[in-house]
């Protein structure tokens, strides 16, 4: 057998042992996709503000990404220099607001919220946004 036929026997074996996950990681992609779209929109708004007098503050987000520790999950980042706060979307139906931290340091502290009240998820993502932006724009 040929490296290629083995490689595409692994790859139809890894689509069979991950089909029966697929439901899930498609609506954790979904939830993080519309809390992307809320914090990217947030983050927005605070960098127009302070783009013109202390552009240093600017704060980035990251584009989705299957999560770094959790191939059933996908997250995003907050970053401003060494600053960092991820959200992730996991496919248990929950998601994880981890941070604010630095980079280089430990992560946390964590809360998991359900996907489900939107209401109450999105409070938690607001506070969460909130302490991330008073982290990274302390001297």
């Amino acid at each position: 057998m040929s490296l290629s036929e083995r490689i595409e026997a692994l790859a139809r074996d890894v689509v069979k042992r991950e089909a029966p996950h697929a439901d899930a990681v498609a609506r954790a992609r979904a939830t993080a996709e519309r809390l992307h779209a809320l914090v990217e929109s947030a983050i927005e708004t605070f960098n127009g503000v302070v783009r013109d007098s202390v552009p240093y503050l600017e704060v980035g987000v990251t584009p989705l990404r299957t999560d770094d520790k959790h191939l059933h999950a996908v997250e995003f980042d907050l970053e401003r220099g060494r600053h960092r706060a991820v959200i992730t979307a996991k496919s248990k139906g929950e998601v994880t607001l981890v941070g604010p931290f630095r980079s280089g340091k430990s992560e946390g502290p964590c809360r998991s919220f359900p996907f489900e009240p939107h209401a109450e998820l999105e409070a938690a993502l607001a506070e969460f946004v909130e302490r991330f932006l008073e982290e990274a724009a302390a001297p």
